[in-house]
């Protein structure tokens, strides 16, 4: 974890020449600034991590483990790779003295990874492009956070999440989560429960079976699903059954 707070150290001293720069230039209180953390510790490498090789180094090879990822994302489950809270709940701080009123304000509502380019291109004042080089774009599924800035809801009909199998869904307070491709899925009510401790799935089974469907409506249009190989294993086991004459 030393080695871990010297990383922080750097970073904390590269933000200060980047704002010192800003109001060199006199424009610090005029660049919207947003920093966020990952999205919670790694596990890999076990219980014990791996301390291999100078850490100051390319080559090395170094993971905290398992252990100190739990530490790290006490109180939330589980953590880096996984959909439950632990694995995609990251702080985010915005410092914009021209454009946000407030100072020192918590806001509570959820936002995501995707909502970045929406609200640099709703600050910016840009338009999205729809096209390059004659291709299609697919639109932006983020929002602006910038109704966030001023305590104002985000309009938004869900949040999506998926890496490797693992998945979930969050409607206003309630989340459907579960691990892996073929896990069961677990519903928690996130304004009671944030640290997912209650599994709703079981009491409110209509509930789940709602947000499972928009989750799988969603992955089908966000080309999540079919996962890779997925078509190619079906066309194998097609082929298998033809020759097998079923």
């Amino acid at each position: 974890m030393s080695v871990y707070a010297a990383v922080v150290n750097h970073m904390d001293k590269a933000i200060g020449d980047l704002v010192a720069g800003l109001k060199q230039r006199n424009v610090l209180d005029n660049t919207l600034i947003l920093f966020m953390s990952d999205n919670g510790g790694n596990a890999e490498s076990g219980a014990n991590g791996r301390t291999d090789g100078d850490p100051a180094t390319a080559s090395s090879q170094w993971y905290c483990g398992e252990s100190w990822a739990y530490a790290e994302n006490t109180p939330f489950r589980l953590y880096k790779h996984f959909n439950h809270e632990g694995g995609i709940s990251s702080p985010l701080i915005a410092h914009w003295p021209a454009g946000i009123s407030a100072k020192n304000e918590l806001r509570t509502q959820p936002g995501h990874l995707i909502d970045i380019m929406a609200t640099a291109v709703d600050v910016a004042g840009a338009t999205y492009p729809k096209t390059f080089n004659g291709n299609a774009i697919l639109p932006m599924e983020g929002r602006s956070l910038v109704p966030a800035f001023r305590n104002d809801p985000i309009q938004r009909d869900a949040l999506f999440w998926e890496h490797e199998g693992n998945a979930a869904v969050r409607v206003g307070d309630m989340k459907l989560v579960r691990r892996s491709r073929t896990g069961t899925w677990e519903l928690y009510d996130m304004k009671v429960d944030r640290t997912e401790l209650h599994d709703l799935a079981t009491s409110q089974p209509d509930k789940a079976k709602e947000l499972a469907a928009l989750w799988n409506a969603w992955a089908e249009r966000a080309h999540v699903t079919p996962y890779p190989g997925a078509e190619a294993k079906a066309g194998k086991k097609a082929k298998a059954q033809k020759a097998a004459g079923k």
